[in-house]
Formats: C-alpha cells, structure tokens, sequence
C-alpha cells in the first residue's frame, strides 16, 4: 500500500468498488435477496473508504517510514470483517428445518474483503477476486439447479388398528423409489398413528407430493395423510 494517494489513484478505487459492489448486488436484487444492489454497494464501499483513509492518515502520524513497520496494519481490517458479521449473522434466518440466508450473508462478507482490497489499492488482487465472486454467484447457480439435492419429508399416517399392515404401508412408499430413514407408530384406542422420515433426490424447486399419496389415502383402513415436505 503506497504511503501517498492522490485523487486520481482514490478515484479509481472508488470506481472499481462501485463496479464490484454493482455487479455483485445485480445477482443478489435479481434473486429477490434481502442484502440487493444497494445493500452491496454500501457494505463494499464502506470497506474502501476505510482503507482508503488509513492510507491518508499514515503519513499524518508524525511518524518515519521507517517506524512503519511497527504498525499493525491488520487491526482496521479485522475490525472490519468482525463488525461485518454482526450484519451477515442478521441476514441469516431459521425457518423450521431450513436455515435461510447464508449466501446472503457470506456475500456481504465478500464484498467487504473485496472493498479492502481496493480501498488498500490491491487492483489486480480486487479484480480477480471480483471475477472468480462473480462465476460462483452466476455460473455454480446454474449447476446448482440442474443438480439433484438431497430432499426430506414427513409422512404421517392415520389408520385403523387392525389395516393395512404396517409393511403394505411401507412397500407402497419404497416402491416408488423414497428412502425411509426413521418411523414409528403411536396406538391410540381405536387407531394408529404412524410416522416416516422420507428422503429422496430431486431438483430444486420441485414440491410436488409423490404420487403414493392419493392411492394412500383412498385405501381401507386409512383415517388420514399428512405429508410435509421439509426441504
């Protein structure tokens, strides 16, 4: 980092931070993201200016640059990164199973690192950074929804004491190529209630209910059917 800037190097910074918060929060605004185009501009740009007046006042310290080296240049950037994951831990949200917002989150903290490089006058280091953020935030997007995920569910059954059998219940579900992970029954009076933990593969965004269901549900002896897709 060079201990003198003039505003034509400062203006450049500024620039390139624009360009990498804009990019960068285009993919965001355009998923519907909470953290959008101006959220990423704010988060990049603060982490420039800050860098950007360390740089100015370290030849206001009244010290040699010799004495430079003395200097822990880390502390601002650290204390940067950690008042970012406060905001990032904000951004990430639990609902049920499902914990929501962590890409949210580890972009605004990508965004500051790449604001640092800038502000600090890393260009080339920024650049790249900037290029590779960007093939992960578009280019793995679109691996990611042409590629089968592991999905979850929770089936529960109520029927009679008597039937169907616990196993027709059971073959029915494999037989269409779901993966039981867990089940149990709890007997009531004149009933039963029966739990599963169904997993299969799919795409993402597909929640159609299997097929099994309405079969299910029509055949003697069931009370009820209660699916609840989970991921």
């Amino acid at each position: 980092m060079p201990t003198t800037l003039g505003w034509n190097d400062i203006a450049l910074r500024l620039a390139l931070t624009l360009l990498a918060g804009g990019l960068i929060g285009l993919n965001r605004g355009e998923h519907g993201r909470p953290a959008g185009l101006r959220t990423t501009i704010l988060v990049c740009l603060a982490a420039s200016v800050a860098m950007i007046q360390t740089n100015l006042l370290i030849v206001a310290v009244g010290k040699s640059q010799a004495s430079f080296v003395v200097m822990d240049i880390m502390r601002l950037p650290l204390g940067i990164l950690s008042g970012m994951g406060f905001i990032g831990a904000g951004a990430i949200v639990r609902r049920d199973n499902r914990v929501l917002g962590v890409t949210t989150a580890a972009t605004l903290w990508f965004v500051t690192v790449i604001g640092l490089c800038f502000g600090g006058g890393q260009i080339i280091l920024g650049l790249i950074s900037l290029g590779l953020g960007l093939i992960v935030l578009w280019g793995l997007k679109l691996l990611e929804e042409h590629s089968d995920q592991d999905r979850k569910a929770a089936l529960t059954v109520t029927a009679d004491r008597g039937k169907p059998a616990e196993e027709e219940i059971l073959a029915r579900i494999r037989s269409e190529g779901f993966d039981v992970s867990a089940q149990s029954v709890t007997y009531a009076d004149s009933s039963r209630t029966l739990s599963y933990e169904i997993k299969w593969r799919d795409q993402p965004g597909q929640a159609r209910p299997p097929s099994f269901l309405s079969p299910l549900s029509s055949r003697a002896g069931i009370l009820g059917v209660e699916w609840t897709q989970v991921r």
